[in-house]
């Protein structure tokens, strides 16, 4: 038995039930056979067993009281998973769905995605199954200063640096950075994604979903073709979808579909900039339903369904973990889609990854492809450091560059290994021996 098996086997034994996780730890271990034979150091040293382990796994009570003034209690959770490369980094989530396998897995893609980018950031992920949907201001609010209250303790500028994931927007943010300094008494870059008068970094909101097109852009480079022309699905309608929606209409790309937990829109005159704009006042101040679009501008909704079924050119599954399946993948491939970038995390499940890799489209992991986000929150932690605020211009070129270089280095570690157009063993492979080779430098710790 291989040392990669031997420790999927326990990794197995001692997260069992943990679905999401697993997934996440047999996708990466995938792609590192080839690494194992050529580097018998990391056997040695134990990387495999270390990696996948958090450093720390903190969880706690959230007790808060409700507009009724009923007191509830959700939990809190953070993973501080590696910090080989720098402080723990990355975001927190309010979802009903939050448990210990969904947070371990995105810590896990965590440590790989702020890895590919080159800075100097390690891996992590938190949140709560506390969700904001329907809850006043107010009780946001005390759920937040409650929630941080405990957090923290743990956390710090040169430690932990959270930021905002799904149901955590500028909102929840604020609230919980109010909190932070009220019980610490100082004024540090302790989250991101703040907003842009207390310490926020201009093109934070749209880093995510402009990565994701930034990708897919160099992607189709190397086949001498570009955005412009190409119809869009796009899978979610929250932050990463709309930005990356909104990039795609900047280099003349149509954008035909977003969705939501309900079901998707069609609209095959495509979503320009004014019916965007409609969309995210929809989203962002209504908090609204994307049904609603359809009555205003037309085109068809499909209840219940997501977007895989459109036909397309290029794909941008921005929703949610395994939102995507083998049957959808393949309808997409049938329709004509070869460009998958993805900008949520883990959005393909393993069924559809297998037959995107098969295929040999153009298809970006989200460690690789929504790398833009967590590029840009360090990007604002360099600005709290010194103190300044950067221009819109120079913020979204760095961000481009840095998207450029992730490429480059995910194709070239692909290639170093055989398989030069597998964006997914390029990015495993790339994301893992930077990490891997800090961890054997500063010793079994």
């Amino acid at each position: 038995m291989s040392y990669i098996e031997r420790v999927w086997e326990k990794v197995s034994q001692r997260n069992a039930g943990e679905v999401e996780f697993l997934q996440a730890v047999r996708e990466v271990f995938d792609s590192l056979e080839p690494v194992m034979e050529r580097n018998p150091q990391y056997e040695a040293a134990g990387i495999l067993e270390r990696i996948v382990e958090p450093e720390r796994q903190i969880i706690f009570r959230v007790p808060w009281v409700d507009d009724q003034g009923k007191a509830q209690v959700n939990r809190g959770f953070r993973f501080e998973f590696n910090s080989a490369l720098g402080p723990y980094k990355g975001g927190l989530r309010f979802h009903p769905s939050v448990n210990q396998s969904v947070l371990k897995f995105l810590g896990f893609e965590q440590v790989f995605k702020n890895s590919l980018t080159t800075l100097m950031m390690g891996g992590g992920k938190g949140g709560s199954d506390f969700d904001p949907k329907g809850k006043s201001d107010n009780e946001v609010m005390h759920f937040c200063q409650s929630f941080m209250t405990e957090l923290q303790r743990h956390i710090g500028h040169h430690t932990d640096v959270p930021a905002g994931d799904i149901g955590v927007g500028a909102r929840e943010l604020g609230y919980m950075f109010g909190q932070y300094k009220r019980i610490r008494n100082e004024f540090t870059g302790v989250l991101t994604g703040k907003g842009i008068t207390w310490g926020g970094s201009l093109i934070r909101p749209e880093a995510t979903g402009y990565g994701t097109v930034y990708f897919a852009e160099e992607m189709l480079k190397t086949r001498d073709e570009k955005l412009e022309g190409k119809v869009c699905t796009i899978s979610g309608s929250g932050n990463v979808a709309q930005f990356a929606a909104e990039k795609l209409n900047q280099l003349g790309a149509k954008v035909v579909s977003l969705s939501d937990s309900g079901g998707t829109i069609y609209d095959p005159a495509g979503i320009d900039a004014e019916k965007l704009a409609w969309v995210m006042e929809l989203k962002n101040r209504r908090r609204g339903r994307i049904k609603e679009y359809t009555e205003k501008f037309g085109g068809e909704y499909l209840e219940g369904e997501r977007p895989w079924s459109i036909k397309c050119d290029c794909a941008f599954p921005c929703a949610t973990q395994n939102e995507l399946n083998g049957e959808e993948a393949q309808t997409l491939l049938d329709n004509g889609c070869y460009v998958v970038s993805e900008g949520a995390n883990m959005p393909s499940d393993p069924d559809a990854v297998n037959i995107f890799i098969d295929s040999k489209i153009l298809y970006a992991p989200g460690k690789a492809a929504n790398a833009g986000g967590v590029s840009t929150s360090y990007l604002e932690m360099r600005q709290n450091s010194s103190r300044n605020n950067w221009t819109r211009e120079r913020v979204d070129k760095k961000l481009n560059e840095i998207m450029v270089n992730i490429h480059a280095a995910t194709r070239a570690a692909a290639a170093e290994y055989g398989e030069p157009d597998n964006y997914v063993m390029g990015a495993n492979i790339a994301g893992f021996t930077k990490v891997a080779n800090a961890m054997l430098d500063q010793g079994i710790v």
